[in-house]
């Protein structure tokens, strides 16, 4: 196995260019087909994932974890209770011992800032597998859904509406629909639109894809023509405390019947979980016929893994050989 200094990271998905997310999909996909075909794949083997966790996480910790061994790898679970980071130790020395002997590092925290440490200080890729600012493996595992049930990877001009908080999610939706020429809106409180910095970057990429973005404060006006509805949780972790307040504000934007009513005829349904239903998706519309909030749960296993090949292939990482043992 090599390593070299000639690595990328994905902290974000202003990272990425079109050509990045054909390659990534390329990878997905090549994977998935034989994962469904039950052909190992052991392209990874031997190499070590490290997952550090400040959130908790149900289907990041499964995916990542089940990847990396059918990959042919193996993964070692890093909690903040344990490492301490921080404060036992500093963000830059734990991410330069990790670097000795781990090949791929994932990321799931509050502040980007940390993943931004560790990704300059070690020369093994870093993925964000959340952060308050972007979910990037996220929204490249819904637009891979999407294809799969669309039956193509073209997804340019597929109207896809958010509705509720302009948060992690809804930045990195946005960015990624910009890059693949999407029609992507978003609906929200006027205190809860997406940020700037976001918005800005996806407008200037869609002026060369294609792309069309919208940012409202009307649901309808969103919803209205969209292919397909997403949503996410109104307070997510660390904001538990804003519940009530939160709850009072996004009470318009719950996507429940009447509002899919608005979009085309058989719009997908979309969350990346976990819910609360009854609050920002009724039980009729996720557990609805259009619904596709487990196809997206499921593709996180294949996009990640396609996530995970990349990253090493850019970086010269590789595979043990049987002589290397």
């Amino acid at each position: 196995m090599t390593k070299t200094s000639n690595k990328r990271d994905l902290l974000s998905i202003m990272d990425l260019s079109v050509a990045d997310v054909e390659e990534i999909y390329t990878h997905a996909f090549a994977l998935k087909e034989k994962h469904d075909a039950r052909i190992a794949t052991p392209v990874l083997a031997g190499c070590t994932l490290a997952m550090i966790f400040e959130k908790a996480s149900l289907r990041t910790r499964s995916t990542f974890e089940i990847g990396i061994a059918q990959l042919g790898g193996n993964s070692i679970d890093l909690s903040n209770l344990n490492i301490g980071m921080g404060t036992r130790e500093s963000v830059e020395d734990i991410a330069r011992n990790l670097d000795r002997w781990c090949d791929l590092i994932m990321f799931r925290t509050f502040s980007r800032d940390r993943a931004e440490v560790v990704a300059r200080e070690a020369t093994a890729p870093v993925m964000n597998a959340l952060t308050d600012e972007e979910h990037p493996c996220q929204a490249l595992s819904d637009y891979m859904a999407l294809m799969t049930i669309l039956g193509t990877r073209d997804l340019s001009g597929f109207p896809i509406a958010f509705v509720g908080d302009g948060n992690n999610v809804c930045h990195s939706l946005m960015c990624l629909a910009a890059i693949m020429g999407m029609d992507f809106r978003a609906a929200t409180p006027s205190t809860y639109e997406p940020g700037a910095e976001f918005l800005t970057w996806s407008m200037g990429v869609a002026r060369s894809t294609g792309a069309k973005i919208l940012v409202t404060n009307d649901p309808v006006e969103a919803v209205r023509g969209a292919r397909a509805v997403y949503t996410d949780i109104w307070a997510s972790m660390g904001q538990e405390h804003e519940h009530a307040e939160r709850e009072r504000v996004f009470r318009p934007y719950q996507v429940n019947t009447d509002l899919m009513a608005q979009a085309e005829p058989g719009a997908f349904a979309m969350h990346d979980l976990p819910a609360r239903r009854g609050e920002e998706i009724t039980n009729e519309v996720i557990d609805g016929k259009t619904s596709i909030v487990y196809d997206q749960a499921e593709h996180r296993l294949h996009a990640q893994k396609g996530i995970m090949v990349w990253l090493a292939e850019k970086a010269g990482v590789h595979a043990y050989s049987k002589d290397e043992g």
